[in-house]
């Protein structure tokens, strides 16, 4: 596994379970084990997110509007980590990348429409989703060696 300044990291909503379930899709089509993943809702996540000055697009009308990738270079949210996110898996799912080019505020609304109603489509949960031990060294959250002084290079 790559040190988290080289990698890309999925930041996403621990609770959601349409979230935690797009995770857990990602991890079994990543075969080249690309993403690392922590929970927005984690110290972990906090701190990523204060590091790239986040923090407030994060966490706007008191709820978590968006997944976020953070590449070595830059962050990117909503659709754009979304399809930035299906380029990097197995085949045939990179071909979803096509949908870039389609302009970003009409992707950003149908990706809206579904982040706005996530919650009543396929419910929460109390407390953050625990990845199955097999899966933890995946999860930046769950690595306490790996926690103290996490940085991602985004210039």
């Amino acid at each position: 596994m790559t040190n988290p300044q080289q990698s890309r990291i999925i930041l996403f909503d621990g609770v959601c379970n349409f979230c935690s379930a797009s995770v857990q899709f990602v991890i079994k089509r990543d075969s080249k084990q690309t993403f690392q993943f922590c929970a927005l809702q984690s110290n972990v996540g906090k701190q990523l997110l204060e590091q790239q000055g986040l923090q407030n697009y994060a966490l706007q009308n008191n709820h978590l509007s968006s997944m976020i990738l953070l590449e070595p270079e830059k962050a990117l949210t909503k659709s754009s980590a979304a399809l930035t996110i299906a380029k990097y898996l197995d085949w045939p799912w990179p071909l979803l990348y096509g949908f870039i080019i389609v302009p970003r505020m009409i992707r950003d609304a149908v990706y809206d429409f579904i982040g706005k109603r996530r919650y009543q489509w396929f419910g929460k949960r109390d407390s953050c989703w625990i990845p199955p031990p097999a899966q933890r060294k995946r999860f930046l959250d769950h690595n306490s060696s790996d926690n103290n002084n996490i940085e991602v290079n985004n210039e």
